[in-house]
């Protein structure tokens, strides 16, 4: 058995519900689509539990009526596994993670800015990577954003 395969039985051992949405592609790849209802136990045992130390990233994606967010973690021993949840995207309400990785605070930043996600218990600071001045409700990463909606709203001030 693999090293990979080893963590997927662990977690399907844990987690019943996670038979059949984990896929090993290759070597050192491991991809779950998780029920965000059960996100915070998931992540808290991989960190915990499965040797998971290093926060790679956090994708954004928009999938139409849901956003996707991709939690990329790795072990020293080079697996990353990929764990995505999808929230409601009228209502874009993701966990902060800074508890586990305080350098997570920066990509959860990027998710509220281009994606228009709300964090609960990012801690205040500056936006990131749009500017201060950067109109409120327009999210460039968003299917639907027009970059001619921003030109409206700048020409307004």
């Amino acid at each position: 058995m693999t090293k990979e395969e080893e963590i997927q039985q662990e977690l399907i051992k844990n987690f019943s519900f996670l038979e059949g949405k984990i896929r090993i592609p290759r070597v050192r790849r491991i991809f779950i689509d998780a029920p965000y209802e059960k996100f915070d136990d998931i992540f808290k045992h991989l960190i915990k539990n499965t040797g998971f130390v290093k926060l790679c990233t956090i994708t954004g994606l928009d999938e139409g009526t849901t956003l996707g967010f991709i939690y990329h973690i790795a072990r020293e021993d080079g697996i990353v596994l990929n764990l995505k949840i999808n929230v409601p995207k009228e209502n874009p309400v993701i966990k902060t993670i800074s508890n586990y990785f305080p350098a997570s605070i920066v990509y959860e930043r990027e998710v509220v800015d281009l994606l228009g996600a709300k964090v609960e218990g990012l801690p205040p600071g500056s936006r990131y990577p749009l500017p201060n001045n950067w109109p409120e409700g327009e999210y460039p990463l968003r299917k639907d954003w027009k970059a001619d909606m921003l030109d409206k709203k700048m020409e307004k001030k």
